[in-house]
C-alpha cells in the first residue's frame, strides 16, 4: 500500500484508498474536467472537497500541494516509475491522464499536437474570457455603472463561441469522430456560460447552434453526469 504521508495535503484531507489516485476539486467548470476525464477513463480515483466556503484553497496544505492555491490539483500515487506525482493546472491533469492511460488522445502524432492545440486555445481564451464575463455579468461586476469592461468580455465569448462552432459544423467532436480531453476542457466552460452564469441570451447563444448540438451529446454522457457532480459540495 503507497504511503502517502510525506505529502502535507494528506493530513488536511486523509486518504482512505492511498492507493488510488487524489483528487483535490470543486465541481467548477476547471474542476469537472478531470473529475469527468477520470469517469471516462474509469481509473479509480478518492474525490476531496476543496471548499472555498472556508478558504481551503489557501491553507498551507493545499498550497504545499498547488502553490497557485486554485483547483483542481492530484496526487498519483502510481506516478511515472512507480513514484507519486503532485500535479496541479487542469490543462496539464487532462494531458497526463490521457497520456498515462493512452485514451481520449489520438496516437497519431499531428492529431495529437492538434487536440493539445484546442485543449491550450481553452486555457488561454475560452476559460479565462467566460470567467471574466461571469465575473461582469453574475457577480459583483454588475453593478459597475460602466458597461465597458462587461461589454469587451461580451464581444470576445461570442467571437471564441464562432470559433467552436466553425470548428464543429459536420463534426461529432472537437477533433472528430474521436472523443478526447479537447471535449471534455472546453464544454464543461460552454455549459457554465449558460447555465450557472447566466449568459445564454447575453452572447446570443442560440445562433451557436453546432456548439449547442455537440453540448448537448456531451452532458448527455454518462460518466460527464457523474462527472458534473464530483466532488459533491458539502
Amino acid at each position: 500500500m503507497p504511503d502517502l504521508s510525506a505529502f502535507a495535503i494528506t493530513h488536511k484531507w486523509p486518504s482512505q484508498h492511498p492507493d488510488r489516485l487524489q483528487l483535490y476539486s470543486l465541481p467548477t467548470p476547471n474542476g469537472v474536467k478531470v473529475s469527468i476525464a477520470l469517469e471516462e477513463l474509469g481509473l479509480p480515483y478518492e474525490p476531496h472537497l476543496v471548499s472555498f466556503d472556508t478558504n481551503d484553497q489557501t491553507s498551507p496544505e493545499f498550497l504545499s500541494l498547488n502553490p497557485n492555491n486554485k483547483i483542481p490539483a492530484i496526487l498519483d500515487p502510481n506516478g511515472p516509475d512507480g513514484q507519486p506525482l503532485a500535479l496541479f493546472e487542469s490543462g496539464a491533469i487532462l494531458l497526463y491522464l490521457a497520456e498515462k492511460t493512452g485514451q481520449l488522445i489520438p496516437q497519431e502524432a499531428a492529431a495529437r499536437y492538434e487536440t493539445i492545440q484546442w485543449v491550450m486555445w481553452q486555457m488561454g481564451g475560452l476559460g479565462p474570457m467566460f470567467g471574466q464575463l461571469g465575473f461582469f455579468h453574475k457577480f459583483a461586476g454588475k453593478d459597475y455603472e460602466d458597461k465597458r469592461p462587461r461589454d469587451r468580455y461580451v464581444a470576445e465569448s461570442k467571437r471564441l463561441l464562432g470559433v467552436l462552432n466553425q470548428r464543429l459544423a459536420g463534426r461529432q467532436w472537437v477533433m472528430g469522430d474521436q472523443y478526447t480531453i479537447a471535449d471534455i476542457a472546453i464544454l464543461p466552460w460552454v455549459r457554465n456560460l449558460i447555465g450557472f452564469y447566466g449568459a445564454g441570451d447575453l452572447v446570443e447563444f442560440g445562433q451557436f447552434t453546432d456548439v449547442q448540438r455537440v453540448l448537448d451529446v456531451f452532458v448527455a454522457r454518462p460518466a460527464v453526469v457523474r462527472g458534473l457532480a464530483i466532488p459533491a459540495r458539502g
